[in-house]
């Protein structure tokens, strides 16, 4: 495509700001909260991401697109996000193993894509303001763009996992592996399958409103919660399913969203966050070991770290150390752990992946 050919292309937020910028590929108009994630790195991943879901991603990294795609580097069958706000977008693309271009991996999934956006001045604006909603657009008409967002609904107590989860149970992995695990799909990712099937696991997965019996008809070893969009607070049967399992104190481990699902189903309060923490970067301190960890983040919601401390039966194990938020917790008296962020990493970096290898552990400890 020629530079000279692009439409002009604008992103709107909510409360009327206006940033200028071109198209890439098709025309159109996308919806959606704005965020923005730091990674250099893994935009395909990131783009995949069920956790995206609803979401307009800023990249603030300053080019998009030079390596192409890969089918290796997904993390769900299609693009998740409602569109792509970008500074510098590569039309070309010099890995030898990428097997098309980003420009005709949105093109062929119909998700509308624009560039040449102040994306620095975007960034420091919705860190200081906050999320809000926001339209990306190659029409002109602002005010029936304006009157459009005004309906888009807001983030806060809205259900998006039944959009993105499974509609009927399948597996994953090994069938002869020894141990089994029934995970909840709330917005899971397949690198989160990749790493409990390359510990020993036949999973089972399962959509996002099964319930206990159904998902302990498959005599599961362990019990997983997925990383997922939306508020966690209307998740009212995962927090159902979360209690039984805990009342059982059968082996639970909950990423991201499940970790907030967790959370609820006792009694601790979540709540949003100003702009939510999205990138490969971010410092947690694991309060047990004492270590630092460099993380994969990507959330808006967030549990509160003060019910926690002062809940009986939890105990804070990790915190974030740019703002001192909960990034981990466990119970004190039963089988279940959880952390806020995500150790399957994908893209990296992998500082948090013996998460999984604990839970392998608790497992192998609770048939004992």
């Amino acid at each position: 495509m020629k530079y000279t050919q692009r439409k002009k292309a604008i992103l709107l937020l909510a409360d009327g700001t206006i940033f200028e910028g071109k198209s890439i590929g098709i025309d159109g108009t996308a919806f959606g909260e704005i965020c923005y994630n730091t990674g250099m790195t893994g935009y395909q991943e990131i783009f995949t991401d069920p956790s995206y879901f609803g979401q307009l991603m800023l990249t603030t990294n300053a080019h998009i697109g030079n390596y192409g795609v890969n089918e290796n580097e997904i993390e769900s069958d299609s693009i998740k996000i409602s569109g792509l706000v970008c500074k510098n977008f590569s039309f070309n693309y010099s890995r030898d193993n990428a097997q098309d271009s980003l420009e005709n991996y949105f093109i062929k999934q119909n998700l509308l894509a624009i560039s040449d956006i102040d994306t620095r001045a975007v960034v420091r604006y919705i860190r200081d303001k906050g999320a809000m909603n926001a339209v990306i657009s190659t029409e002109t008409d602002l005010g029936v763009l304006k009157e459009k967002l005004k309906a888009i609904p807001d983030m806060n107590g809205l259900e998006l996992a039944s959009k993105v989860s499974t509609k009927e149970p399948y597996f994953f992995g090994d069938e002869n592996a020894p141990l089994k695990i029934s995970a909840l799909d709330i917005g899971i990712k397949k690198n989160i399958l990749r790493n409990l099937a390359n510990r020993g696991c036949y999973i089972k997965v399962f959509p996002y409103n099964s319930t206990f019996e159904e998902m302990n008809a498959f005599q599961p070893d362990g019990y997983f919660l997925s990383n997922g969009p939306g508020d966690p607070e209307p998740l009212v049967e995962a927090q159902n399913l979360a209690k039984e399992i805990i009342k059982n104190d059968l082996p639970l481990f909950g990423i991201c969203l499940g970790h907030q699902v967790i959370a609820l189903a006792n009694g601790i309060s979540t709540y949003k966050m100003h702009n939510g923490h999205r990138g490969i970067n971010h410092p947690v301190k694991n309060l047990i070991t004492g270590k630092g960890e460099i993380t994969s983040q990507n959330h808006g919601f967030v549990v509160k770290r003060e019910d926690v401390e002062n809940h009986k039966d939890f105990e804070v194990t990790h915190i974030h150390l740019n703002d001192d938020t909960l990034a981990g917790m466990r119970m004190k008296d039963k089988n279940c752990f959880s952390v806020q962020y995500h150790p399957e990493a994908s893209p990296g970096p992998h500082d948090s992946s013996y998460l999984f290898d604990q839970f392998i552990e608790n497992i192998q400890n609770s048939k004992k």
